[in-house]
């Protein structure tokens, strides 16, 4: 069978199955099963393929078509235009993430000017496939970053990701569980965290049921682990507000990426306490309330 005959049929199964985006979706995955890049499928449509080719793509369409993320099938998501390794011990990186960072950047290079050229210390809670370490590391030159996460299976991804992108040495990784490996001594001029924020009750609602239920591919295949926040999706970030000013240093930052509907709740728990100022709440793309920062007076 030609590519161009496969990808037809593929769109259309694609389609039927409700996947979005079946073009990009379909383009990707025989990249991937062909190893070649998607310039060179696309000028290969009359390149026919064979039966191990073939059985292979059919293989992994079925994943797809069971709701498997793609990224999962690969083992390979872009995130800040870079290759990262995923698994399903991580989750899929999302531009929401990106977002993150880049009100991180533009904070940090507003408050010191030349950050790449100053020592700063920060610490990445719940770091997952690594991508917030690696992406401050490679951005920040001059930065020590500590990275932990309660999940082994996810840190080996995040070393694997780190030493791929040549940043591995200025990483240091710890298995424990938010604050329980690390010092709570005013170490860090910069925390971030993507925590678990999904509601218990939402991620455990089967897809469809209310507009609120999530898509299958996350649902059914990311790590529980990494999106139960418990009742309101806000007991990780509670627990996080409990130690944080005693790991900040005075003047210190700190970034979260936080549920949409959790903006009033969050700020609330802030505020209710006397160590921060600087609060704000930052709309992702969607106009949506997505990056709540403070600062540690």
């Amino acid at each position: 069978m030609k590519i161009k005959d496969l990808f037809k049929s593929g769109v259309r199964r694609l389609t039927q199955a409700g996947i979005p985006e079946p073009e990009l979706e379909l383009a990707l995955l025989l990249a991937h099963v062909l190893n070649i890049d998607r310039t060179t499928l696309l000028l290969a449509g009359d390149k026919a393929l064979d039966d191990n080719q073939l059985e292979k793509v059919e293989i992994l369409f079925s994943r797809r078509l069971h709701r498997e993320p793609l990224a999962y099938i690969t083992e390979e998501k872009e995130f800040w235009s870079l290759p990262f390794k995923v698994s399903r011990d991580v989750l899929i990186p999302r531009p929401e993430t990106e977002l993150l960072i880049e009100i991180t950047l533009k904070t940090i290079k507003n408050q010191c000017g030349s950050p790449q050229e100053q020592t700063i210390n920060i610490l990445d809670l719940g770091t997952g496939s690594g991508i917030i370490s690696v992406v401050l590391a490679l951005e920040l030159p001059a930065a020590a970053v500590t990275a932990i996460d309660l999940s082994y299976k996810a840190l080996k991804i995040a070393k694997h990701n780190a030493k791929r992108h040549k940043v591995a040495g200025r990483v240091q990784f710890i298995n424990c569980n938010w604050f329980g490996g690390i010092s709570l001594k005013g170490k860090y001029d910069l925390v971030l965290a993507n925590p678990p924020y999904i509601a218990r009750d939402i991620l455990e609602k089967p897809f469809g049921q209310t507009c609120e239920s999530l898509q299958p591919e996350v649902g059914g295949y990311e790590p529980h682990l990494a999106l139960d926040g418990g009742e309101r999706g806000i007991q990780s970030i509670s627990k996080i507000a409990e130690d944080l000013e005693k790991t900040l240093k005075s003047g210190g930052w700190f970034f979260m990426e936080i549920g949409a509907d959790q903006a009033k709740e969050v700020t609330s728990i802030f505020k209710g306490k006397a160590s921060y100022d600087n609060i704000t709440i930052h709309n992702d793309y969607a106009g949506l309330p997505r990056v709540f920062q403070a600062q540690k007076k």
